[in-house]
């Protein structure tokens, strides 16, 4: 069993994911991973910035993620960007795989990072893209929050 840690570490994180779709609902996901990938996200060489989760043959795939191969672990390395199965229950992926499917969602990976366990986990989110103007109307709203809280620090 894997030793006990206090807190887990995170290894990429999709920032632009926020921005682009307005996340309804989060699920923590597993991923099967070889061990030159799993040395790799210990190091922190991954990026999730274009990935994005696929039905293919009734299982949850993560596609086009990166981790960057190990350097050594050349001779058994693997390929970065190939496509990497998710672990969810089958009511989870069956709910998934519905609201993609039926109201025109998709499943973003936020982050991917290592539980307090030890063990590598995705954080999907189920979003709805976001039109040009939803994009302005948030920018305006974080800079808004910014100056106001700069008001707030200056008068006291």
């Amino acid at each position: 069993m894997a030793p006990k840690r206090e807190s887990g570490k995170l290894v990429a994180e999709n920032r632009r994911a926020r921005y682009n779709y307005e996340i309804e609902d989060t699920i923590e996901a597993g991923i099967i991973l070889t061990g030159s990938e799993v040395k790799s996200l210990r190091v922190g060489k991954a990026n999730i910035a274009e990935s994005y989760a696929s039905n293919e043959d009734g299982e949850l795939y993560l596609i086009n993620a990166h981790i960057d191969e190990y350097p050594g672990a050349a001779r058994f390395g693997h390929e970065p960007t190939r496509h990497r199965k998710l672990l969810l229950h089958r009511k989870e992926m069956a709910r998934l795989l519905e609201a993609v499917q039926r109201q025109g969602m998709a499943l973003v990976p936020l982050r991917l990072y290592f539980n307090a366990r030890g063990i590598a986990k995705l954080l999907l989110g189920l979003g709805r893209g976001k039109k040009i103007h939803d994009k302005r109307e948030t920018e305006k709203k974080r800079d808004w929050d910014r100056q106001k809280s700069r008001l707030m620090r200056e008068k006291g």
